[in-house]
């Protein structure tokens, strides 16, 4: 028996594992003291990575997802390797998917998007400075780059055609990023507060 915050996890038990995931049931006492269970899914780390052009333009993902069954639009993401760091990923991915380099990164800190019974988290990327090529994509991707305007991506996330969680929250922490230290990019934005 460990404490795990106030739950007592009793025993753990492995119900699935591959490479891209891991679902553990636990036998516990809840915060209560009465006995119970809890579930946990643990994803690989990820990266997610908007490429924002010099024109005001960012490039998107456009591809079918699986567990959702739909063509979603979404900033480039994937998984890490192990041991592999964010930056190394997140350059790699987008590479791989939309086949850019990039000079400029800024990272804008980690996200957990689902914090219940999830763990995976995603750490999120600005890149500029970019250079086109060829992409590199997995035998399961048919990924279709969409280039947009920066305001109409955050027009995107406010009316629900980009519903990706990371999406949502790296375009919204761009936004708020470029109106402290480049507010050319978003002039005639809607004022953020506090900004």
């Amino acid at each position: 028996m460990h404490a795990h915050g106030p739950w007592q996890i009793l025993k753990s038990h492995d119900v699935y594992r591959d490479a891209w995931l891991h679902v553990r049931k636990d036998d516990v006492l809840r915060p209560d003291g009465k006995p119970g269970t809890h579930s946990a899914v643990f994803l690989r780390p990820g990266v997610s990575v908007l490429a924002l052009g010099a024109d005001r333009q960012v490039f998107l993902t456009e591809e079918f997802h699986y567990a959702v069954g739909r063509v979603t639009l979404e900033v480039v993401s994937g998984g890490r390797e192990a041991d592999e760091l964010p930056l190394v990923a997140a350059r790699r991915e987008l590479e791989e998917e939309l086949g850019i380099q990039a000079d400029e990164w800024t990272a804008l800190g980690t996200i957990d998007p689902f914090t219940t019974m999830l763990n995976g988290p995603a750490d999120l990327f600005l890149a500029r400075g970019l250079h086109f090529g060829e992409t590199r994509l997995d035998a399961t991707e048919q990924i279709r780059c969409v280039s947009v305007d920066f305001l109409e991506a955050v027009q995107m996330v406010q009316d629900g055609r980009i519903t990706h969680a990371p999406s949502c929250t790296l375009i919204l922490k761009v936004a708020l990023w470029l109106q402290q230290h480049d507010p050319k990019v978003v002039q005639g934005m809607f004022p953020l507060p506090g900004i």
